[in-house]
């Protein structure tokens, strides 16, 4: 049993009784006594108080407080209601010698009568009873927290991963026929599940106040043609061959076009879903597809353009005037005399005398590995086996600015110079008009008109140089934007290739060897990989 005292009341005088702990029980708390003393506008000195307390860790002790009587004081507890309102414990207090002790009945109305009506602990108050423990921290009463609910969500069958690289062989080459990218679905396949959300359960606190669960959020399908919603609203199923790719939250099934060849045959091709070219795609021809385009052989100098993925297996050959543009990535076997821009990233196991841009990274990994010539722009970074070339091929390799962000500035700024040198071409036409007129000397119709239209144009220009200089700030701010984009080699980096990070370059020097170029206060440096 832990110590606890009691008031001792009498005739001529009132006292406080230490009784010491028992077989190993806590031992009395000053602060303990203190509360209830002040709670009873009692007095003590504070040095005498505290050693009656010491001296009772090892027997009885009995502090006189005053020397006159006072009426009996009946056990009492002091309730403390935890700030959330969930618990509410009781500090019991002894009794004086002789006087009442609390019943089971009084201490529950008492709690009814302070507000606590929810989850009293009637065997807790009865335990307390057949045993008191006093200066004990003991849980009257607990509240029952809310049961929270479950949020929707949409469980979805195919990957959504958007950043998923192509498959590498142990020799270190791509496997072009497993890549990975593409989600490939059959008619009646399962695309996705609904599961609902699970709503909770209100909870109470000892005050019997209700405590609402946090709300739960819905979730509801977004989906394009080609899909089947379930009689029950809980499933989508495709309805044709195809491909099935998420866009922000949106399933999309693009149905293939299948061809041998593009060339004379097919002529160009525009179609709004996934096109697969068995064979090749010859120069000058174009393929225009709102899903993804496959190219099991190579491609000459033809256009291609998709909102989904370009996946050309033997590589492309651009001759000088083929294009390459995806919303999503690109993989191609080689990439030689072609320009290539993607929103992903692009992958290759070799690049020459190329124009790539990717707002991802550029990755050109195999058994060559190399990028040799024309310019290689990618916000994500390089990876690369060969950089450069012995023969000194101009080389420039670029990181940590989206390549088509740099392009629109470079349009903006062009834009701007042409508008302001119009501006001072119309303006001294206008002034002299107005001089004119301000002299009294009448212009004749075909002059007023001339004047009405420079000026119409004049304020076109202006708005024009406005919207474009808003428009070049904000990109600006975006570009100036610290990135941690490095270049990476893993094999050899030849000499005269430039690096470029952000707004900074250096030309390589010499050879190097398993290296990285990042940018570090202000300057790219060359550190090991």
């Amino acid at each position: 049993m832990n110590g606890y005292f009691r008031l001792v009341n009498e005739e001529n005088k009132t006292s406080i009784k230490f009784i010491p702990p028992t077989d190993g029980g806590k031992p009395i708390d000053i602060n303990d006594v203190i509360e209830y003393m002040t709670m009873k506008d009692y007095a003590c000195d504070l040095p005498t108080l505290k050693r009656s307390i010491e001296a009772s860790a090892e027997a009885e002790t009995v502090l006189v407080l005053g020397q006159n009587k006072r009426y009996p004081e009946r056990e009492c507890y002091k309730l403390t209601v935890s700030p959330d309102k969930m618990q509410a414990h009781a500090k019991f207090y002894a009794a004086s010698e002789g006087a009442e002790e609390l019943t089971v009945e009084e201490i529950l109305h008492d709690l009814e009568a302070k507000g606590i009506i929810h989850g009293v602990k009637q065997d807790v108050i009865e335990q307390y009873i057949q045993n008191r423990e006093y200066c004990e921290d003991i849980l009257l009463a607990e509240g029952t927290p809310p049961v929270q609910g479950k949020d929707a969500y949409i469980e979805y069958m195919f990957n959504t991963d958007k950043k998923a690289k192509p498959t590498l062989l142990e020799d270190g080459s791509v496997d072009f026929f497993n890549l990975n990218i593409l989600n490939h679905c059959a008619k009646g396949d399962l695309l996705a599940a609904l599961h609902p959300e699970e709503t909770g359960e209100d909870g109470a606190n000892v005050f019997g106040e209700c405590i609402k669960p946090a709300d739960v959020k819905k979730a509801v399908f977004k989906y394009g043609k080609n899909i089947e919603l379930s009689e029950d609203g809980m499933t989508l199923t495709s309805m044709v061959d195809g491909h099935v790719e998420l866009v922000e939250g949106q399933v999309f099934v693009s149905d293939m076009l299948i061809v041998e060849n593009v060339d004379n045959s097919t002529g160009n091709i525009e179609y709004e879903g996934s096109v697969q070219v068995n064979g090749n795609v010859f120069t000058n021809f174009s393929i225009r597809a709102q899903g993804d385009i496959i190219v099991k052989g190579v491609v000459e100098g033809a256009q291609l353009r998709a909102d989904g993925n370009i996946i050309i297996a033997r590589g492309m050959n651009g001759m000088g005037k083929g294009t390459l543009d995806a919303k999503g990535n690109i993989v191609a076997k080689f990439l030689e005399n072609a320009t290539a821009q993607a929103d992903g990233y692009i992958a290759s196991e070799s690049i020459l005398h190329s124009k790539i841009m990717a707002r991802g990274e550029v990755n050109v990994d195999g058994k060559r590995g190399f990028i040799t010539g024309g310019k290689v722009s990618a916000a994500g970074g390089i990876n690369v086996k060969t950089l450069g070339s012995e023969m000194g091929a101009d080389t420039v390799v670029e990181v940590g600015s989206d390549p088509r962000i740099k392009n629109r500035i470079s349009q903006l700024q062009k834009l701007i110079e042409e508008d302001n040198k119009s501006l001072q071409t119309i303006q001294p036409v206008l002034k002299a008009a107005m001089q004119k007129v301000s002299q009294g000397i009448k212009l004749s119709p075909d002059q007023v008109k001339q004047v009405h239209a420079l000026n119409l144009t004049g304020q076109q220009k202006k708005a024009a140089i406005k919207a474009n200089e808003a428009e070049l700030n904000e990109l600006m701010e975006q570009v100036g934007n610290t990135t941690q984009a490095q270049i990476k080699v893993r094999g050899m980096v030849y000499p005269g290739t430039q690096i470029c990070i952000e707004d900074v370059s250096m030309v390589v020097q010499k050879s190097a060897h398993f290296c990285r170029f990042i940018k570090e206060r202000g300057d790219v440096k060359m550190v090991p990989l």
